[in-house]
């Protein structure tokens, strides 16, 4: 992941990535992601600044202040975010002196209008959010994907910037906060996030302090799926994408997603799809 060390921006290490991927080999146009990237310990400040793109940008510590052309100055602090737009002069960053610490997500498409018509206020505001370590995970995962830089971590990074979007704006309007729904999901999305260092059922019932028995109880509820057998269905939908998108073998795909034994890795994946990993990229990839 490209990293860049700016003592004019922030104290400490930033990373900023911008995918270079044509925008034809995308299937989701509708949203695309132009750039994203975190910026620890940010010093800088934006004085009269314009944008092209719609971005959304969370503070995960520090403070500072966030005002809109002429609009009166709002406070920023850690669980706080915000957006950028064009057509708007735009003055925010730490106060004098102090810091904070930033993740961005830049995108552009003709879902944004709809964003910005029926999901946000017309009043640009600081809003606020629940910082947890999942929260964290999520946005670490979508730089991932970003890092990864091939169209198909592109399209999912669109649809998880929405999925996050939509989260944020539930949470503070109210309408799931709380609820068992809200916290099966977290568990899934906690699972979803940990593919590559494969997540055993105490591991994840540990993380969300319920029983094992609660754990296993509330994915089944909440996919129809065994814990297992969900962890074999994630596993297999991401081995579908790298056979599709890359020319790892499939001995190196089943060892990324925890699979030590090649053999028992492409029964798992034939089951689950009908053909063996070898059969499926040549029968489905160009």
């Amino acid at each position: 992941m490209p990293k860049y060390m700016d003592y004019t921006i922030s104290r400490s290490p930033i990373r900023v990535l911008t995918p270079s991927v044509e925008p034809a080999r995308l299937r989701i146009r509708s949203v695309a992601i132009v750039n994203a990237g975190h910026l620890p310990g940010r010093t800088m400040r934006r004085e009269g600044a314009s944008f092209q793109y719609w971005a959304l940008v969370l503070i995960t510590g520090g403070k500072g202040f966030y005002r809109v052309d002429g609009g009166e100055i709002q406070q920023v602090s850690a669980g706080s975010w915000f957006c950028l737009y064009p057509g708007a002069e735009f003055h925010y960053g730490p106060h004098p002196g102090e810091y904070w610490d930033e993740y961005y997500f830049t995108a552009e498409g003709s879902r944004i209008e709809e964003w910005r018509r029926d999901w946000l206020s017309a009043e640009p505001k600081v809003r606020k959010f629940r910082m947890n370590e999942l929260l964290l995970q999520r946005m670490e995962n979508m730089l991932r994907l970003i890092e990864g830089g091939t169209p198909d971590n592109l399209d999912r990074t669109a649809l998880q910037l929405e999925s996050f979007l939509y989260e944020l704006i539930s949470e503070e309007d109210g309408r799931d906060a709380g609820g068992r729904e809200r916290f099966a999901q977290e568990v899934i999305e906690d699972i979803q996030a940990m593919l590559h260092v494969p997540p055993t059922v105490s591991d994840i019932a540990a993380r969300h302090h319920v029983s094992v028995s609660t754990l296993r109880r509330i994915v089944h509820d909440y996919t129809g799926y065994p814990f297992n057998e969900f962890v074999h269905r994630l596993r297999t939908a991401e081995a579908r994408n790298v056979l599709l998108n890359t020319d790892m073998s499939v001995k190196e795909i089943g060892e990324r997603l925890g699979y030590k034994d090649m053999f028992y890795f492409s029964r798992v994946f034939k089951r689950i799809t009908g053909v063996s990993p070898r059969e499926y990229r040549s029968r489905v990839g160009p």
